[in-house]
């Protein structure tokens, strides 16, 4: 799964690249100019949705990566700084995904431009400020998107591109991938380096089948454009993966169920090494490790409890 990852990352950058030459970050432009690269420039669709499910792939294969990192204890010290680095990167792809949803600029990002910033108001204290600070005014408006502009092509492109290079070197630093110490291996033999690479080579290939499949059949979501009077606080739906914080909203405080419950997700995934019992050493590289279950369960646990109330959100409201 990082393999891919880094694979899914290059496809959203090459592709991201040739959009710059026709998307205009302007609110009266934008949208149109989405609509230019869709309808009028050749091959602009087949461009512009590789770009949009190669983001929405890569936001999975990192979820995955996670995953797996979990339930096969690899985050064991001395990996547990690069598991802290790999917890970071989908932060910023999460917020990648985020800023490239809002600057489709049309009906579709009620939620994201509306909810999603308001959100930055509920915290106590530093929340009018930071919600001037990414919005650039008292409501979403023209510096708005130039900001998230901004951010999507210059500011995440650079920090993505530094941890991402930290979190490849560790993975290297810390002994490749994680295995048993040679000594209690049942199994000392290696593939050869033509074999890992046609390993690879092949699952670039099967990626990028996939992808192409996603991009012909299921075309990127295009919406008319967002004007200053339809830019309300009406109902509608979050990115898809932050439908459940958009179900939690509808339970109670914005502040504690908004910001504090994904929060607190966050921390009990970057304390998993520290706060419960790690798998043993002979352990490592196998799935589902008996010393570490109790993180196993939580993390079981924290994904099902996301799952349903993404469910949930995407329930049509009872008339």
């Amino acid at each position: 799964m990082g393999g891919i990852s880094v694979f899914l990352s290059l496809i959203v950058a090459m592709t991201g690249i040739f959009e710059l030459f026709y998307f205009v970050p302007e609110p009266d432009q934008a949208a149109l100019s989405i609509q230019v690269i869709a309808y009028h420039v050749p091959y602009g669709w087949l461009v512009r949705n590789i770009h949009y499910w190669a983001a929405q792939l890569l936001v999975i294969t990192v979820i995955l990566h996670l995953i797996r990192v979990v339930f096969t204890g690899a985050y064991r010290p001395p990996r547990d700084f690069n598991y802290q680095l790999g917890l970071l990167l989908l932060v910023v792809v999460l917020l990648f995904d985020f800023t490239g949803y809002v600057l489709r600029w049309d009906q579709g990002i009620h939620w994201a431009l509306v909810t999603g910033t308001n959100l930055l108001r509920t915290i106590p204290l530093i929340g009018s400020s930071l919600y001037l600070i990414v919005v650039g005014g008292d409501q979403p408006g023209p510096s708005t998107l130039v900001r998230f502009y901004a951010w999507h092509i210059f500011g995440l492109t650079i920090i993505f591109s530094f941890f991402t290079i930290w979190h490849l070197f560790r993975v290297r630093r810390d002994g490749g991938i994680a295995t048993p110490p040679p000594h209690q291996r049942r199994n000392n033999s290696r593939i050869t380096r033509y074999e890992l690479a046609r390993r690879e080579f092949l699952t670039v290939i099967v990626g990028s089948a996939i992808l192409l499949a996603f991009a012909n059949l299921l075309p990127a979501p295009i919406s008319p454009p967002l004007s200053d009077s339809n830019i309300t606080t009406e109902i509608a739906r979050a990115p898809w993966f932050f439908l459940w914080i958009q179900q939690l909203l509808k339970y109670g405080n914005p502040f504690l169920l908004g910001i504090c419950v994904p929060t607190v997700v966050l921390l009990i995934f970057s304390t998993l090494p520290y706060l419960f019992p790690l798998p043993l050493p002979e352990e490592l590289g196998s799935w589902f490790p008996k010393h570490n279950r109790l993180a196993q369960l939580c993390v079981f646990g924290l994904l099902i409890i996301i799952c349903t109330l993404a469910i949930l959100a995407i329930q049509p409201s009872p008339p």
